[in-house]
């Protein structure tokens, strides 16, 4: 059990560096610093974007609009941080003084 915990850290530490990835190419985009019309460019924000919109979305109707700041990708990572904090404080212990 304690693997699937490693796991479950691994992937949610990965959709971390996905979530920051996706922010900075964004901003990198709104600012012309890079352009879509790059086919890597294209593909690396269009895998980013298909992974984080379904995430940050429920949490943009909560959220309001902060002048063109989106605030729902700083909400996501606080959230997956609680949870890793979680997993470490509450399940690891609980799984590894079961024996399981």
């Amino acid at each position: 059990m304690l693997a699937v915990l490693d796991v479950v850290m691994m992937a949610l530490q990965l959709l971390v560096w996905v979530l920051i990835a996706q922010a900075v190419l964004s901003w990198l985009i709104a600012f012309g610093i890079v352009n879509t019309r790059n086919q890597f460019v294209s593909t690396i924000y269009s895998i980013t974007h298909q992974i984080s919109d379904p995430l940050t979305k429920p949490i943009r109707r909560f959220i309001p609009s902060m002048g063109g700041l989106d605030l729902s990708f700083i909400v996501l990572i606080f959230a997956i941080y609680f949870l890793q904090s979680f997993i470490v404080r509450y399940l690891y212990p609980a799984f590894s003084s079961a024996g399981i």
